[in-house]
């Protein structure tokens, strides 16, 4: 009788990533996934799943087949992982041992075409050396191309891609520099732009609307005009009088992003100046003369001054209030403020062109008058605070339940960095890295590290508050009712004001209803019956945690969300 064995196929997975663009358009990740493809086959194992990041930097750690990868691995779906090179995982050390670690944690093994993973303790050390003298090599070639573009730039060469409307770029031939070229069609509409505002005191909207008229286009513009925006940097450009700059500007990670994404390729999509004096400038054919550039300059200061929508009138819902089509409503008062109304912003954003939310204006003052009577006539009724507080209260005790998971998850979490920090430390100790690359690299853990316990500190205390939590009896919400009353009938403006943008998160409708959003704060304790705290969701406060330990407990959240009629 012959016994036959049959050879279990190991389920393995593939990674690639592609930084650029160019890198992209040359296939460079086909070109690996056709190396990997090759070793799957020749080592008879099977491609369980395929994770391809294109276009991604391996600064970036946050990027999306990776992290798919991630928790694919937790679930067991495949044995290995198949990479190229370490640095396809990431281009840092630290982010290589991060991801590395992780795996091997989940008894995945780590398979590279190009160097063999690390088994024991002698090769990690090994392997990290390598990282390190691969991060400085690729700190030195960058810059290398940082001084080597001063270096151009000084000696009058145009680093661009993109030249400013009214110059055309003639790239670099043989030894001659880069340069602008004057467009002179395109000059022509500058001197024409430039003169309107010098000699007509003509606006910037008008500049457009005169453009409009004459059929002249952008460039590039997805709606075929141009912008306030564009046309702003246009006529305050010192490129027109010859004076191009190099370095006005850096870019840096933005403090208050407009779009908050998961997943971002580029980090820094802002840009900040620097001081004009570090700028550098390089001699460029003039359109205009400086006379005329400093003429237009005080111009649209004058015009700016001057603007009637710059005339400031009272609105209550200023800043929160929205359109049903999505965009803000702002305020316009015509006739010298006779008459104001809440405008949905949408025309403005598509001028020239015609607007494409129709819903008409809001009396402003009405607006103001019956959500400021709903907020007015919420905070002073027990019944309706204690009917909010109830349900906000139901929903805290069930978060509170949830909560030792996210807990225990970062706390794993914590144990892997704090061990990755021990490990550069042990590294200095045995001569491996100076200290200058041992602050380097345990900078970010550091950073990592501080971030997580603010974290798990964070979610500890609000659990702690759940628990003790309790909701106000009824003779201290009539009492605080009272005092709200009270107050709420001789406030000034301003108060009001204040009252609306720290309890009102959103207004949003038409001239026949409104849905007002908020989170009203109630101090039982206090002779005042406002408190600057916001609520994220329809539950936590934001910025509790900034509140003094001994009050925090004699909150109540009650959420507003009612609809307001006109009629």
């Amino acid at each position: 009788m012959t016994t036959q064995t049959t050879k279990i196929n190991k389920l393995v997975a593939i990674y690639a990533r592609v930084s650029t663009e160019r890198q992209e358009n040359e296939q460079t990740v086909q070109n690996q996934l056709m190396v990997l493809r090759e070793y799957i086959k020749k080592n008879g194992y099977t491609i369980a799943s395929e994770y391809v990041d294109e276009g991604w930097s391996g600064d970036i750690l946050a990027r999306p087949e990776l992290d798919r990868l991630r928790v694919d691995a937790k679930n067991k779906i495949w044995e290995a992982v198949l990479v190229y090179d370490p640095d396809r995982i990431a281009r840092r050390y630290s982010y290589q041992e991060l991801i590395m670690d992780e795996l091997r944690e989940l008894n995945i093994e780590i398979i590279f075409i190009t160097t063999a993973a690390p088994k024991n303790s002698e090769e990690k050390i090994l392997h990290g050396v390598r990282g390190l003298f691969a991060e400085y090599e690729r700190a030195k070639i960058a810059e290398r191309f940082r001084l080597g573009k001063l270096r151009k730039v000084r000696e009058g060469h145009i680093l661009t891609s993109k030249s400013p409307f009214g110059y055309t770029y003639v790239p670099r031939k043989d030894k001659e520099h880069g340069y602008y070229e004057i467009n002179n069609q395109e000059a022509e509409i500058i001197k024409m732009m430039f003169s309107w505002v010098a000699d007509d005191g003509m606006t910037v909207r008008g500049i457009i609307k005169k453009l409009r008229e004459l059929n002249i286009r952008p460039r590039e513009s997805k709606r075929g005009v141009w912008s306030t925006s564009t046309l702003s940097r246009l006529l305050r450009n010192k490129t027109y009088i010859g004076e191009a700059h190099y370095g006005a500007s850096y870019a840096v990670v933005p403090e208050k992003p407009l779009k908050h994404q998961t997943y971002k390729k580029v980090k820094k999509t802002s840009r900040r100046l620097r001081p004009e004096e570090e700028w550098i400038m390089i001699p460029v054919p003039a359109i205009i003369d400086k006379e005329l550039f400093e003429k237009v300059g005080r111009q649209l200061k004058a015009n700016y001054a001057l603007c009637s929508r710059n005339v400031k009138n009272k609105y209550l819902l200023a800043g929160k209030i929205y359109c049903n089509c999505g965009r803000r409503r702002a305020g316009e008062g015509p006739m010298h403020g006779k008459h104001l109304y809440y405008r949905c912003t949408d025309r403005i954003y598509n001028y020239p062109l015609p607007r494409t939310c129709l819903e008409k204006g809001m009396n402003a003052r009405i607006a103001d008058q019956v959500v400021w009577d709903k907020v007015k006539g919420l905070m002073g009724s027990p019944d309706l605070i204690m009917r909010q507080a109830k349900g906000w209260f139901n929903r805290r005790q069930a978060r509170t339940e949830q909560a030792v998971m996210p807990i225990s998850n970062l706390k794993k979490e914590l144990n892997k960095l704090k061990k990755e920090e021990d490990r550069y430390v042990k590294a200095y100790g045995a001569g491996i890295i100076t200290i200058d690359q041992l602050k380097e690299h345990s900078g970010g853990l550091k950073s990592q590290i501080s971030s997580i316990k603010g974290q798990i500190l964070s979610l500890e205390q609000e659990k702690k508050q759940d628990e003790v939590i309790g909701l106000p009896t009824e003779k201290e919400l009539e009492a605080f009712c009272q005092k709200a009353r009270d107050m709420l009938n001789y406030l000034s403006f301003e108060a009001k004001q204040k009252i609306i943008r720290e309890i009102i998160e959103r207004v949003t409708g038409n001239k026949e209803e409104v849905t007002v959003e908020g989170y009203l704060p109630v101090d039982l304790n206090n002779n005042y019956a406002f408190r600057s705290v916001y609520c994220d969701g329809a539950d936590a406060p934001r910025h509790i945690e900034s509140m003094e330990p001994d009050i925090k407990e004699n909150y109540a959240f009650a959420p507003i969300h009612r609809n307001c009629r006109f009629a």
